[in-house]
């Protein structure tokens, strides 16, 4: 379906629920390495509860490694800094939804790297920073799925 990519995720119990996420939607986990926390961390499990063996979780040591893995995807960042709402953005099967840190976001690089109409934005009210990272990440996974009729 999709693949959902946590570059360099920090606090775990945002992993555990997107743990949760991936396999409530039958999405795909890539965590770039380094992680903030070990996947054995109590708070992921306690976040994901028994998810994690529904959940396809993977761990990967540099974002070009993982895409080239996953036979490079269309990759769809996640910024504030985007000019396209996540929700006029047409998704696909297959397609890698990238999300960064939830301290500094992703690297200009990697923003710099794609196209402008690959990097989406959520809405929000003027002035605020970010979204939690696994709301966040629910809300694009969710569009994308219902984009598909939800199949």
């Amino acid at each position: 379906m999709f693949h959902l990519i946590l570059f360099e995720p920090e606090i775990a119990p945002n992993t555990g629920n997107i743990i949760r996420l991936c396999a409530n939607t039958g999405s795909n986990l890539h965590l770039i390495r380094p992680l903030g926390f070990a996947l054995t961390d109590k708070r992921l499990r306690r976040a994901g509860l028994d998810y994690r063996e529904y959940a396809k979780v993977a761990e990967h040591e540099s974002l070009q490694l993982c895409l080239d893995q996953l036979g490079q995807p269309r990759l769809l960042a996640i910024s504030t800094r985007g000019r396209t709402s996540y929700d006029e953005h047409n998704y696909a099967a297959g397609d890698a939804i990238l999300l960064g840190p939830e301290t500094r976001g992703l690297p200009a690089q990697v923003l710099e790297s794609l196209p402008d109409s690959q990097v989406l934005r959520i809405p929000m009210q003027p002035n605020n920073r970010s979204l939690n990272l696994s709301n966040a990440a629910a809300i694009v996974l969710y569009e994308a799925w219902r984009q598909l009729d939800f199949k």
